[in-house]
């Protein structure tokens, strides 16, 4: 196997575990502060420490905390903890962005490597969910196609199952209306 093999094999093994642990949460796709310092090899809490010494680098759109309802509903979300216990601080959501701004805060080998194989996830989610959308886009252009060709079946079913009027059968004779001359 070539070295090139066994690297892309390395990153598509690391890149399958992020993508479980990417979340969407209030409309953009995030990964948890504790999920990404475990990739990192590194506490949460020093993770959280680096950001809070360069916050500036993180605005609301980058990072945010979660609040207690949504922390809540995701201790509930998630039956078995992979947390190492019950946490008492709420996590931190990373979006895209935020990962990517991670590696200026975070100076080591490893972190570099983590975060390339975060962002091919992310990438790799994106990709899927334009597929998903241009897969929509075309069964709702067939629907409208079709939708509009049926009607014409449709319309000619309806007329076949409308009741034909009947006249009414006289029973009886029928007098002879002609007079003779």
């Amino acid at each position: 196997m070539t070295s090139q093999r066994k690297s892309q094999l390395k990153h598509t093994q690391l890149i399958t575990p992020i993508e479980k642990r990417i979340f969407i949460l209030r409309g953009e796709r995030i990964m948890l502060s504790f999920d990404i310092a475990a990739l990192y090899g590194i506490e949460p809490k020093a993770l959280v420490q680096a950001v809070k010494r360069n916050i500036d680098r993180f605005p609301e759109d980058f990072m945010f905390q979660l609040s207690a309802e949504e922390f809540q509903n995701l201790k509930s979300q998630i039956v078995t903890s992979s947390w190492g216990g019950i946490r008492r601080a709420r996590p931190y959501a990373f979006t895209e962005q935020g990962v990517a701004m991670l590696s200026s805060v975070l100076h080591s080998t490893r972190a570099v490597q983590v975060n390339v194989a975060i962002m091919r996830a992310f990438v790799r989610l994106r990709k899927m969910l334009v597929g998903n959308e241009e897969l929509t886009r075309k069964v709702n252009e067939l629907e409208k196609k079709y939708d509009a060709q049926f009607k014409v079946v449709f319309d000619a079913i309806r007329n076949l199952m409308k009741p034909v009027p009947i006249q009414p059968k006289h029973i009886g004779f029928r007098a002879n209306t002609k007079k003779t001359s």
